[in-house]
């Protein structure tokens, strides 16, 4: 009898090692690739020495974890892996670089009660997409004005990665489009891996369509859909306040743009949970070129026509092509879309973001 206990419990015993020791393996194996790509992609100015130290690390870890087979050359490989990380949260970010002109200048916004005033909005007159002239101007806009909200997704690929930013809405003035972007340095191109490293500072792009629309569609070129969402003119306020607030608090203090928890959509979802209006996880928050879908289905886009169809309707490119130098540019590109009936009722509670 015991004998046949002992025979059972072996193979199962067995099995159980074996796991453990697959997901040990797993974790190291992501703590050396992390590392790795951390100190590549570290504040050293020197290339050469980020990949040589990068190697250097990721073969000393390789030794230390699977090789020696010694419990202190594991410790070592986790001691290593510590100083990395401590290097890596001790990098700050900064607005001293020499960025594109494109986001050389960060916007602030002066609230006086009602009225807002607006500095760095860009309004560039471009011939190519790095040739423009560069203006750099100031808006005034009042809260009580501000109507609702439009959401733009860009897309320089078909797939289900995109760029998403919002245009507010006001009954006395045209529209101002803030766009959550990397602050790019000259000579510098987005990297979504390397977005994840500390490699790009985090911008909100204020600016008027005619610039932030105009110049995607034209001159990248980019697939943009406009789409009017179905908000209450009480949440669009709410959340104009607290783009307002990020905008100054970015002035104030850089950060770090971050691919998964600091890009566009997610700080757009962010802001919408944090006042009511959105709830739960939903994947489409990251993979963003699918975030259509998500308001669609969750009631903040027209539903007068299946999704496929109201998602035809509301590519903008012919329209912003053929507007481009028009005086009444927000007019024109939005004749013909889709378009909500009753706006949905205030959702607007819940804490700050």
């Amino acid at each position: 009898m015991e004998a046949s206990s002992a025979s059972s419990r072996g193979p199962l015993s067995r099995c159980f090692g074996w796991l453990t020791a697959g997901v040990r393996s797993l974790f190291q194996f992501l703590l050396i690739a992390w590392a790795g790509l951390a100190i590549y992609y570290s504040n050293l100015p020197w290339p050469s020495a980020r990949l040589g130290l990068s190697i250097a690390f990721v073969a000393f870890a390789i030794w230390a974890f699977w090789i020696s087979r010694r419990r202190r050359a594991s410790l070592a490989g986790y001691a290593a892996f510590v100083a990395v990380v401590l290097w890596w949260i001790a990098i700050p970010p900064s607005h001293d670089r020499p960025w594109r002109p494109e986001v050389a200048v960060m916007p602030r916004a002066i609230i006086d009660g009602d009225r807002v005033r607006l500095t760095g909005v860009r309004d560039f007159k471009y011939r190519g997409r790095h040739d423009f002239d560069a203006r750099w101007e100031e808006r005034e806009v009042q809260i009580s004005h501000l109507t609702g909200i439009d959401f733009y997704v860009s897309y320089w690929r078909k797939g289900p990665v995109g760029h998403t930013f919002l245009s507010f809405l006001f009954d006395n003035a045209p529209p101002l489009s803030v766009s959550i972007e990397t602050r790019p340095e000259v000579g510098e191109g987005f990297d979504p891996l390397a977005s994840m490293f500390k490699q790009f500072e985090l911008i909100y792009v204020v600016g008027e369509e005619r610039d932030l629309v105009g110049s995607r569609v034209i001159h990248r070129p980019e697939h943009v859909y406009l789409y009017r969402l179905n908000a209450a003119p009480e949440d669009a306020r709410a959340l104009f306040m607290v783009y307002l607030e990020r905008i100054n608090e970015l002035a104030d203090r850089a950060e770090f743009y971050h691919l998964l928890s600091n890009s566009c959509t997610i700080n757009i979802i962010r802001y919408a949970r944090a006042l009511g209006q959105s709830r739960g996880f939903d994947i489409r928050h990251y993979l963003n070129g699918w975030i259509d879908g998500y308001l669609y289905d969750s009631g903040r886009l027209t539903t007068d026509f299946p999704f496929e169809e109201m998602r035809e309707r509301s590519l903008i490119d012919d329209k912003v092509r053929a507007a481009i130098d028009a005086p009444d540019f927000p007019q024109r590109i939005r004749e013909g879309l889709p378009t909500i009936g009753t706006p949905l009722p205030a959702m607007t509670g819940g804490a700050k973001p």
